[in-house]
C-alpha cells in the first residue's frame, strides 16, 4: 500500500514515497505528485530507436558520455523531480553530483550535454514547464520529439505537424530550430549525426 503524503510533497519526501517496481510512473511537479501517462509501444519504439542513434554516435565519437537506463532531475530551487525519457550524462562531470551514486539524481545542468523528451497527450508539459526548468539548470541541448505534431502551433508551426525540436543554450537562453520532414537534424552535441526528422518519425507510425 502506497502511503498518503499531504498535499504539498518536498523532492526529498517524494523520492522516500516513490513506489519500486511499480506499474505506474510518477513525477514530481512544483510540490504535486503527477501520475504520468503511460507509454504507447510507438513513444517507446521512437525513444529506443532515438537513443539507439545517440548512443552509436557517442561510441563513434569517444565522446566522454554515457546514457543511465534512469535517473530523476532535480531543477534548481524548486520541489520537482523529472525523469526524461532519454538524458545523456558527462562522465567527467558526474563526479561533482553529491546524489548520483546513491540515488541517481541529477541536481547540476553541467552534467548534462543533452536531455530528450518524446512528447505525449501531456505535451504542455514539455514545451513550457520542463523546458523552463531545463533552460534554467542550464542544459546545453534540448530535444522535444513531437512525432504525432501535438504541440500548440506557437511551438511547432502551423499547420501542425510532426516536428523535432532542438534548443540549444545561447547566452543563458533557449534558442530553438524546428526540424520536419527530410530535414536533417542539427545537434551541437552529436555534431555528425546523420538522422531525419522522418526517420525518427516513423518509427511512430
Amino acid at each position: 500500500m502506497i502511503q498518503a503524503l499531504p498535499e504539498f510533497v518536498t523532492f526529498d519526501e517524494f523520492i522516500d514515497w516513490c513506489p519500486e517496481n511499480s506499474e505506474h510512473h510518477y513525477e514530481l511537479h512544483n510540490g504535486e505528485i503527477v501520475e504520468m501517462p503511460k507509454a504507447t509501444g510507438k513513444h517507446s519504439k521512437v525513444a529506443g530507436f532515438t537513443v539507439l542513434k545517440v548512443g552509436i554516435e557517442i561510441e563513434r565519437l569517444n565522446l566522454p558520455y554515457f546514457i543511465p537506463k534512469e535517473s530523476v532531475i532535480k531543477p534548481i530551487s524548486e520541489e520537482s523531480g523529472y525523469e526524461p525519457d532519454i538524458i545523456v550524462l558527462n562522465e567527467q562531470a558526474i563526479v561533482n553530483e553529491p546524489r548520483w551514486e546513491k540515488s541517481s539524481i541529477i541536481t547540476r545542468g553541467s552534467s548534462v550535454p543533452l536531455i530528450v523528451e518524446v512528447t505525449s497527450t501531456n505535451w504542455g508539459d514539455d514545451y513550457a514547464l520542463k523546458l523552463e526548468a531545463y533552460e534554467a539548470m542550464g542544459i546545453q541541448e534540448y530535444w522535444i520529439v513531437d512525432y504525432l505534431g501535438l504541440g500548440g502551433r506557437r511551438f511547432i508551426g502551423n499547420p501542425k505537424q510532426p516536428t523535432f525540436s532542438v534548443y540549444q543554450l545561447i547566452d543563458g537562453e533557449y534558442q530553438v530550430k524546428l526540424f520536419q520532414g527530410a530535414e536533417v537534424i542539427e545537434s551541437p552535441t552529436v555534431p555528425e549525426l546523420n538522422l531525419t526528422a522522418q526517420q525518427v518519425f516513423a518509427k511512430g507510425n
